[in-house]
């Protein structure tokens, strides 16, 4: 594999920004250095006035594989995320079939391992009864668990309180959730089909899922946490109010 030298770039890592130069061998970093290298490579790059980040890491995907591949796939969708700099992503399990499973989990990590450009991890994907599927993931190669604790794509809605505490109180693993309380959605749905019929106006939407309804599923997703001292990750928080559930007091060292 070809070295390559970068020389001159604003290197922005770990909180810090320096002038340095950059040697990559067989495919890795193999040094940094503020006074500069003066090896030889097989492709040198001037990024003199120009940032050098590390790769992005992306930790909500959907590629849409298998089953919906009319949208998306995993290597095109890889191929764009590494051509604008994101090197690493963590896919979400509602394709189809859906990822709740370990044979189906594995079948995504297989084609992945064929295709992808880019570095990846694929979510295991928890329902209302499969609680015993979830508990065999492997956390060294699996990013998390996904919970869709309100509707959304696909059929994997988990509002039963005795699985979501199954979950919490058992796995290792961080939980990643989409969090809308089920219950306030569709009582809201309802208001606005006896107003409206079938036909919504699009306008509806964060009125039917709105401020509450995001807070309460929040709410039990952080007390299901401390409660059970689980890893969590709220997914796309919308709202002011949410945040409120969070504290920023832990220093970042011990995070």
């Amino acid at each position: 594999m070809a070295s390559i030298l970068i020389k001159n770039g604003l290197l922005i890592n770990e909180n810090q920004q320096y002038v340095a130069d950059i040697y990559v061998e067989d495919g890795f970093i193999a040094e940094i250095n503020k006074n500069g290298i003066t090896r030889s490579a097989d492709k040198i790059i001037n990024a003199d006035g120009k940032w050098v980040l590390p790769g992005v890491i992306d930790d909500q995907v959907h590629f849409r594989e298998p089953g919906l591949t009319h949208k998306a796939e995993i290597y095109t969708e890889a191929k764009a995320a590494v051509a604008g700099g994101t090197t690493s992503y963590m896919e979400m399990p509602n394709t189809n079939p859906q990822a709740t499973t370990q044979e189906e989990l594995a079948k995504k990590y297989a084609r992945a391992a064929a295709c992808s450009v880019g570095n990846y991890s694929f979510f295991m994907g928890g329902t209302n009864d499969n609680i015993d599927e979830v508990l065999k993931t492997d956390p060294a190669t699996v990013c998390g668990i996904k919970l869709f604790m309100g509707s959304s794509t696909g059929n994997m809605l988990v509002d039963n309180e005795d699985t979501l505490r199954g979950i919490f109180s058992k796995t290792p693993m961080l939980i990643a959730t989409h969090c809308e309380d089920e219950a306030t959605v569709r009582k809201n749905t309802a208001e606005f089909v006896a107003k409206y019929g079938e036909d919504i106006p699009m306008e509806a939407h964060p009125l039917i899922r709105d401020e509450e309804t995001c807070y309460l599923s929040s709410k039990m997703a952080s007390d299901l946490a401390k409660e059970y001292n689980a890893r969590l990750h709220i997914l796309h928080i919308s709202t002011a109010k949410e945040i409120e559930l969070f504290t920023n007091k832990i220093p970042m060292a011990e995070k």
